[in-house]
């Protein structure tokens, strides 16, 4: 596919910045290619935040960091009318949220009415304020964090939050040597962040989300799709299996997986690589699951293992 150097180039500036995190990195780029959104999940200091700094500016997009506390409300995120009394008129102060690449940082951190703040944006690409609705960029991308660790003083995310993230992408610690070349490379800054060049124009980001859409898909590969998100429902162990549009996140990230590979079709392989981050947060198990240690990561193993794949 054409579109392969530009990606080549994406991929290139991100993991000169974010060491050791190939998979995440890759899991970014095809959520991003779908049009869908990343939860970010990990302990402090494993390069979260700069891993979606980094992705808005090889990108070339507007960056905004929000930071999420207990004491956060709604208008904080979207904005508010305020009344100027030179001209007798209310004007909007536009909040954080209009922009194009958002990071939600430790989003668990605040109250459920905060956090609904982000649900119409991240469905719909716009924002109702006052009764009045206004689009956001047709690139707004969030990439939301959270500490699975840390509990105390956090607001779970509800399911209905959660499915609106395309990916739940777990961050852990780097590969390898990798730590020792991010190392070498915050010595050789004498200590400053890094920063990454845009790699790619607004024109090549449309085609190339439009090219991924576009990706061929075989209807044994729909089936496939079908088939694994059924199976979750049917499992012993879950409470909740995938709903249908879990079907859709896993078919859209599938084919975005493929354009980043350089292919102009979906494999059953595309299918399987996401797999794990599009549904791990889309399955409640039952309690006697949880109690035995059982994750929804298991699950989906002896989903894949359990699905017959096409030839």
């Amino acid at each position: 596919m054409s579109d392969a150097s530009p990606l080549s180039r994406l991929t290139a500036a991100l993991s000169g910045t974010v060491f050791g995190q190939p998979r995440v990195l890759a899991d970014l780029v095809t959520a991003f290619l779908a049009r869908g959104h990343v939860l970010l999940e990990g302990v402090p200091g494993v390069a979260k935040t700069l891993t979606a700094r980094s992705m808005a500016g090889a990108l070339g997009l507007l960056f905004t960091r929000i930071q999420f506390t207990p004491d956060l409300m709604p208008a904080d995120i979207l904005g508010t009318n305020v009344f100027q009394p030179q001209d007798n008129v209310f004007r909007l102060v536009k909040g954080p949220i209009f922009t194009e690449v958002l990071v939600a940082d430790e989003i668990n951190r605040t109250p459920p009415k905060a956090q609904a703040a982000l649900l119409e944006a991240m469905e719909e690409r716009q924002v109702t304020i006052d009764g009045v609705t206004h689009p956001l960029p047709p690139h707004f991308f969030v990439v939301a964090t959270q500490n699975p660790l840390e509990l105390e003083g956090t607001y779970p995310l509800p399911e209905a939050q959660l499915d609106r993230f395309l990916m739940r992408v777990r961050v852990g610690y780097p590969e390898g040597d990798a730590e020792t070349t991010m190392l070498r490379a915050f010595h050789q800054r004498e200590g400053r962040p890094p920063s990454v060049d845009r790699v790619l124009d607004a024109p090549t980001l449309m085609e190339l989300q439009a090219r991924a859409a576009r990706v061929t898909c075989d209807d044994s590969i729909l089936q496939y799709v079908v088939a694994v998100v059924r199976d979750t429902r049917a499992s012993s162990r879950v409470r909740l299996g995938a709903s249908p549009r879990a079907a859709q996140a896993l078919l859209a990230a599938a084919k975005a997986r493929a354009a980043l590979m350089g292919n102009d079709f979906v494999t059953p392989d595309d299918v399987k690589s996401v797999v794990p981050s599009v549904l791990n947060h889309r399955l409640l198990l039952k309690a006697e699951a949880e109690v035995e240690g059982v994750t929804a990561d298991d699950v989906l193993k002896q989903t894949l293992e359990r699905v017959r794949v096409p030839r």
